[in-house]
């Protein structure tokens, strides 16, 4: 099959020409966003001393405010500027925040029990996180839905095969960055990783301009309401451009106060999920109603996912930086490269899940929807039980193998594969067409609940909380390994409620053959309703 054709409908690896564009560019912006991430933590604790509990505050909020504002950038789009245009314009604010991260200046110094940081270097980093932060808002949940755009039929076979191709650019992206960005920021200074995730960026805004003229549906949905004046003079889509850079103000003082980020995101959840109620029950059919229930509680399941996974960046890393024997082959592999497991696993596996949902789709014994979540929430859960049985085996110097490392990140990966690009593929197919963008940044804001839930389970698991100082590895082995029993424990119990539902909400999805009758049938639904 030619990886490339001159037919719109099937062009990459048998699916629409768009996607190739679309994968690139996801590819491009992963690896500087991924890049960024294997280095935070680290950065936060070994450049500006903070302590491990002010690292994983922090890094909670820039990853939750990441995922909360997709909401706003999804909504955006639908109502004015389009997916094309708010994915260029994250693009842009993205490069920005990236290249803004190479500023590094020296190291903070203790000085008579004083933590010392040099300024303003502390501030460029928070406001070049704000940047990202706005930026993603932006482009993530757009891009993500311009992919669902290419096909045009809703039960197109290709739909989930072409997410978990999409999901490749992702984690191709992020292979490559961990190892690049990680081994430059760890062994050469913080500013060479910092500064080739912006030069990342940069390739990725250019990828995605190259694809214009093969998205479907992309454009601004009303042209002429863009360039109407408001009251101050300038075009709508001016103004839109010139609140991002009041957000990117906003985010600069929120990513440091991590309270309010807490309080604010269960405004705008509380907020998101009473606006979706309202749609549903107003505005939609019976069988649309269903769906999007469905939507909700799977969104509501990948949380629990999500605030496991994502010790990744915080907890994960740490242990890996102190309780880790990372040597291998005579080398010692920096803690920011280890995250390269999960993306390497995902290029490696993502074609074998991609065929098997097909083969077991054909064979009519593919796994439903919930049934799939119940299996990523077990298996992220067993890969912490791994990490635990790991460290009961470690020796005085209180170090586990690499193995065990490695096998904890294998089952959060099989995990994510069974989640991620479902749930992308879930949110484009259940939900309503005239909200999808609005309930793919519902979707991240739950990751948004989950990262800020994850900062906590990190500080649970901190070996410090004091600036500058480090419990022993023997000290902090005990630490990691209570908390990961507890998260161990609690996967499990969680996964087998979801699986014993997962009859129930399969039900309410509403997809067999007496859902795909079109819109007329369901207009007949909402007309007997009423």
């Amino acid at each position: 099959m030619a990886l490339i054709s001159s037919d719109p409908e099937r062009g990459f690896f048998g699916h629409p020409r768009g996607l190739a564009p679309l994968f690139f560019a996801e590819m491009w912006e992963r690896f500087s966003f991924y890049g960024m991430r294997a280095l935070l933590t680290l950065y936060l604790v070994k450049h500006f001393l903070y302590s491990d509990e002010q690292a994983g505050f922090i890094y909670a909020s820039y990853a939750s405010l990441n995922y909360a504002m997709p909401v706003i950038g999804g909504l955006i789009a639908d109502r004015f500027l389009g997916n094309r245009k708010a994915v260029m314009l994250g693009a842009i604010l993205l490069v920005c925040g990236h290249i803004g991260m190479a500023f590094e200046g020296s190291p903070a110094q203790i000085v008579d029990g004083v933590i010392v940081r040099q300024s303003p270097y502390d501030q460029i980093m928070f406001l070049s996180l704000a940047f990202i932060i706005v930026g993603v808002g932006f482009l993530k949940s757009n891009i993500s839905t311009m992919v669902g755009k290419l096909y045009s039929d809703k039960n197109d076979p290709r739909r989930d095969p072409g997410y978990t191709i999409f999901y490749m650019g992702v984690n191709l992206g992020s292979f490559f960055s961990t190892i690049a960005c990680g081994y430059l920021g760890e062994t050469y200074g913080w500013a060479y990783g910092f500064g080739l995730a912006g030069i990342g960026m940069i390739a990725g805004l250019f990828a995605f301009s190259r694809g214009t003229k093969w998205y479907r549906n992309a454009e601004p949905p009303n042209p002429a309401l863009l360039k109407q004046r408001t009251a101050i003079g300038l075009p709508r889509e001016w103004l839109i451009y010139l609140g991002a850079v009041a957000a990117v103000g906003v985010n600069w003082q929120l990513v440091q106060l991590h309270a309010v980020v807490g309080s604010l995101l269960l405004v705008i959840v509380a907020t998101a999920l009473a606006g979706v109620l309202w749609f549903s029950f107003t505005q939609c059919s019976k069988i649309e109603r269903d769906r999007m229930f469905v939507v909700l509680v799977l969104t509501a399941l990948s949380v629990v996912f999500w605030t496991l996974f994502e010790q990744a960046g915080t907890s994960l890393t740490l242990f890996a930086d102190r309780n880790s024997d990372r040597s291998l082959f005579g080398l010692i592999i920096p803690a920011s490269v280890v995250q390269v497991f999960n993306p390497m696993f995902i290029v490696l596996l993502g074609p074998v899940f991609s065929w098997g949902w097909v083969k077991l789709a054909q064979k009519g014994l593919e796994p439903p929807t919930p049934l799939k979540f119940a299996l990523a929430i077990l298996q992220v859960g067993l890969g912490f039980g791994a990490l635990v049985f790991g460290a009961s085996l470690a020796g005085e110097d209180a170090q586990t193998g690499l193995f065990w490392l490695a096998l904890g990140y294998l089952l959060h990966t099989t995990g994510e594969l069974c989640l991620s690009p479902v749930g992308l593929s879930m949110i484009s197919r259940l939900s309503v067409a005239r909200v999808t963008a609005m309930m793919m940044g519902v979707w991240f804001l739950a990751s948004a609940g989950a990262h800020f839930l994850a900062g906590i389970v990190a500080a649970m698991a901190s070996t410090s909380s004091e600036p500058g100082r480090v419990m022993s590895a023997q000290e902090s082995l005990p630490v990691y390994s209570g908390v990961f029993y507890d998260l161990f424990i609690a996967a499990t119990i969680i996964a087998v409620l979801v699986a014993v539902i997962s009859p129930f909400l399969t039900r309410k999805m509403h997809m067999g053959k007496e859902a795909n009758l079109g819109a007329e049938p369901e207009r007949k639904v909402q007309a007997s309703a009423e």
